[in-house]
């Protein structure tokens, strides 16, 4: 019979693109990876990996393997969960989830999950949107809240379902003594010569920000970047650049900002929960995610002067 976590260990090889990082995956030592990919490949009577440069690749036989694995153990996620539906949430459920929403609902949420599952741990991780998708995907976490902007959509692929959970928008923050403070909302033309705080290059915040002025065919100047808000927030308090910031776990602003929306299509992104198909029969997976609607309905995000 075929062993599962052999299988298992092949499947992060082919997806993470090596023995030490399928071995960091899966909490193995890369030694014990090479043991159990060595069992399968005597069972296959035939090479499952090969050496290319200093790396390793599947082989023919390994990639077919691979793609009939991959459905043998969603297959067996769903029976598994399908078995637990009826029992009380147990165990740990590793969570991943961008930092705005970590900071505004997960304290309630686990919170919550404490008193109503006492026995569900939850291992929360903040990391970008994108990346939260793919370790869902690849069964590297059970649950994600991501966000996805009006402006730049994320690829969800279809084995992972996608629930929305709240529309959050993003307001201008500048200095409260700034020529346009006063207006009730902004016009990106009069934005164009203005030099902004951003997040790093390739996150999606940072990707919001570059096509705030495509109608006008601009890009923001960046002076700043930096993945915190709240950085973001205190530049913009000193007078030295203006930020785009959501408003969903956005602290109380200092008085020498305000927050202005913007004049037309406004920014917004739509936060969801994201999570396998297979494990939609879970205890707890159905907690978290309830308890995640509960915790955005009662956040309401909303604009600070």
């Amino acid at each position: 019979m075929i062993d599962l976590q052999a299988l298992r260990s092949l499947v992060a090889v082919e997806r993470h693109g090596s023995v030490v990082a399928a071995a960091e995956s899966l909490g193995f030592s890369a030694s014990a990876v090479s043991q159990q990919i060595k069992k399968l490949e005597r069972q296959s009577r035939a090479a499952l990996l090969e050496r290319a440069g200093r790396g390793v690749v599947l082989t023919e036989r390994g990639r077919a393997l691979v793609e009939r694995g991959v459905r043998l153990l969603a297959d067996l996620e769903r029976v598994e969960a399908m078995l637990a539906a009826d029992d009380s949430p147990q165990g740990t459920l590793a969570v991943v989830s961008f930092s705005t929403a970590t900071r505004a609902l997960f304290g309630t949420v686990v919170r919550r999950a404490a008193e109503e599952a006492p026995g569900l741990r939850l291992e929360v991780t903040s990391v970008e949107p994108a990346d939260a998708v793919r370790l869902v995907a690849h069964g590297d976490a059970d649950i994600a809240v991501v966000h996805t902007w009006n402006s730049v959509p994320l690829e969800i692929p279809a084995h992972v379902a996608l629930e929305p959970l709240c529309e959050d928008e993003a307001d201008v923050v500048l200095p409260a003594g700034h020529r346009l403070a006063a207006r009730r909302e902004l016009e990106r033309r009069d934005l164009l010569d203005e030099t902004w705080c951003s997040t790093p290059r390739g996150a999606i915040c940072h990707e919001a920000l570059m096509r705030l002025f495509s109608a006008e065919g601009a890009l923001p100047r960046i002076g700043f970047t930096d993945p915190d808000f709240a950085t973001h927030v205190a530049l913009a308090d000193d007078g030295a650049a203006l930020a785009l910031v959501p408003r969903l776990g956005r602290p109380e602003l200092p008085s020498g900002v305000v927050a202005r929306p913007l004049a037309g299509e406004r920014p917004r992104r739509l936060v969801s929960a994201a999570y396998r198909r297979t494990m939609s029969a879970s205890p707890g997976v159905q907690l978290v995610v309830r308890l995640l609607h509960e915790a955005a309905a009662g956040s309401s995000p909303s604009a600070a002067a």
